[in-house]
């Protein structure tokens, strides 16, 4: 990157850090650090919801699922807005009418310490984990990306967010989540545009493209349960998902818990519902562009260009080239092949048209073997190379032709995401430590100044233990899905518990603290078993649907179990 790339990157994360620590300093009360003072509007508490969930994941791995499999993945947010009403009824007036901090003090008042204990221990479990893997997912990347030594990128995303997480509490994240929000639209909205006009055809003849070769696909009916991404899991499955998530996960509530008003809570989350949609939709199409561009402007073999300058080094070299060489060729190929289908279409010949998206089809697959050789060379040169390369597809273009500047407010943006979910987690699992372990169970008097320096340090803790755990995450695989595969198997159980005190008021806390364990025994089984299965059943689901039967086999555990300590 070039100096102004430089310069724009690290100004834009002190500036925002330094506004967080300088908007919120002075002194505090356990209240104030853990609600904000309830000062915020219902547009702050929508951007601050919306930042939470935008990890840069999000901002990494959108794009390049685009360019890989179309806009098919804006399906799993179909049922949001469903789930944001739900909650906005259901969920936050309870809340505001026992004035609590964290979400499991309402299990207490409804069922006992032990089941609100539970709830809040897989909670602390689900998001210490993802907390780590929110930081270490963009950090191998970028550190890849940018040369840097990959534990020196953890501890800078870390300890920038501790700085300003301990230092302001609740307040501090949701001021700085603001001013995030508006670098990570305004960055991939300036990206978008400049892609359209780099893209060598008309917008109209980008989208002929683009839809020809399904990337467009935003809509499927067909129902399949091992299908994360069609209608049927994201209005079903995924509302399970974003009811826990959003009604239920202290990062999420901690956020609207701040709202000067339940209607301004309540609006924020309305907000958050209906804003994310058209959110995804602007991602994902900046990604199937990105497509486009690259089927006139010949892409990377593989767009983890580091692996690929270790092989020119290596024995494979002339193997290699020899592949490089017939890429290019195939690429030469396809494109001529784009211009005369866009020139059939034009004339409305669908023969031709038809022959030659045949003809498209069998390059790309061709494309795709060569990419698979190149793979397998990479990983007979280092065993322990990463060959997925989904993620690295819009940073390898914006770092390749965008232009300086851009390129420093597009990493940016990728930080500021990193920094923002990040921060959420920390405020909300110190204040679930401070409020429901500690407090509660370990030392339950003592004065506002001394839990309100507890809530700290807890923050600080798990930022460390974030830091640490993305520092030796590298012994894990797949690190860039585990955030939601994490969230499905602790969620449902989670919301089963809060459903079934909400609307089964019959039930007590013994049917449904054995119901929960019931039920999340299940979902760790069902996980760790599919497409296996056991004593002759055999399943392949689709993780969101652990929401679904992770919610629903509480329920019904917890009935089952409530009728038969009355018989």
């Amino acid at each position: 990157m070039s100096n102004l790339d430089w310069t724009v990157l690290f100004t834009t994360l002190i500036v925002i850090a330094a506004y967080g620590i300088y908007k919120t300093y002075g002194p505090k009360s356990l209240d104030s650090y853990l609600r904000g003072r309830n000062s915020m509007n219902w547009w702050t508490i929508g951007l601050s919801i919306m930042a939470t969930q935008a990890s840069a994941i999000t901002f990494l791995s959108t794009p390049g699922q685009a360019y890989e499999d179309g806009m098919r993945f804006i399906q799993f947010y179909f049922g949001l807005p469903i789930a944001m009403i739900i909650i906005s009824v259901v969920f936050i007036p309870m809340y505001y009418r026992l004035k609590v901090y964290t979400a499991y003090e309402f299990l207490e008042n409804r069922f006992d310490l032990k089941t609100r204990t539970l709830a809040a221990l897989l909670f602390i479990i689900q998001r210490g984990l993802a907390a780590g893997i929110t930081i270490y997912a963009p950090a191998i990347i970028l550190s890849t990306l940018l040369g840097w030594n990959l534990t020196v990128t953890n501890i800078l995303i870390g300890t920038v967010v501790i700085l300003y997480t301990v230092s302001g509490g609740t307040e501090a994240v949701s001021i700085t989540q603001k001013q995030q929000m508006a670098v990570m639209m305004g960055g991939m909205i300036l990206a978008g545009i400049i892609v359209i006009q780099m893209i060598p055809i008309s917008f109209q003849e980008a989208l002929h493209v683009a839809g020809k070769m399904d990337k467009l696909n935003i809509v499927n009916f067909e129902f399949d349960v091992s299908d994360r991404y069609n209608v049927w899991s994201g209005m079903t499955a995924a509302v399970f998902l974003f009811l826990s998530y959003f009604g239920t996960d202290q990062s999420q509530v901690q956020r609207y818990l701040s709202g000067q008003t339940l209607s301004q809570s309540r609006m924020g989350l309305i907000m958050n519902g209906f804003l994310k949609i058209p959110m995804q939709f602007v991602i994902l199409f900046i990604g199937v562009m990105v497509f486009v561009f690259y089927q006139f402007y010949q892409p990377p073999v593989v767009f983890n260009t580091v692996q690929t300058e270790n092989l020119r080094s290596s024995p494979y070299a002339d193997q290699f080239a020899s592949l490089e060489d017939q890429y290019t060729e195939n690429f030469e190929k396809s494109k001529q092949n784009y211009l005369g289908m866009l020139e059939a279409i034009d004339q409305k010949d669908e023969s031709r048209e038809g022959q030659i998206r045949q003809e498209l089809a069998k390059l790309k697959s061709e494309q795709t073997e060569i990419r698979d050789e190149v793979k397998s060379l990479i990983l007979t040169n280092d065993p322990n190379a990463e060959t997925r390369d989904t993620d690295y597809v819009f940073m390898r273009f914006v770092m390749d032709h965008l232009p300086e500047g851009i390129i420093g407010l597009l990493f940016a943006v990728i930080f500021s995401a990193a920094m923002s979910s990040t921060a959420s987690e920390l405020n909300a699992l110190g204040s679930t430590t401070t409020v429901d372990l500690y407090k509660r169970s370990i030392k339950q008097k003592a004065t506002d100044k001394h839990y309100l320096l507890t809530s700290k340090a807890f923050t600080a803790f798990w930022g460390l233990g974030a830091i640490l755990f993305a520092t030796y995450a590298s012994l894990f695989e797949n690190l860039i899905q585990a955030v939601n595969l994490l969230g499905s198997l602790f969620y449902g159980t989670i919301l089963g518990i809060f459903l079934v005190g909400f609307f089964m008021k019959w039930v007590k806390g013994k049917a449904v603290f054995i119901a929960a364990l019931l039920s999340e025994g299940l979902i760790l089984l069902i996980h760790f078993r599919n497409g296996e299965g056991l004593l002759g059943f055999q399943w392949d689901i689709g993780f969101l649907w652990y929401n679904a039967v992770g919610c629903l086999s509480v329920m019904l555990l917890a009935a089952l179990i409530q009728l038969f300590q009355k018989s």
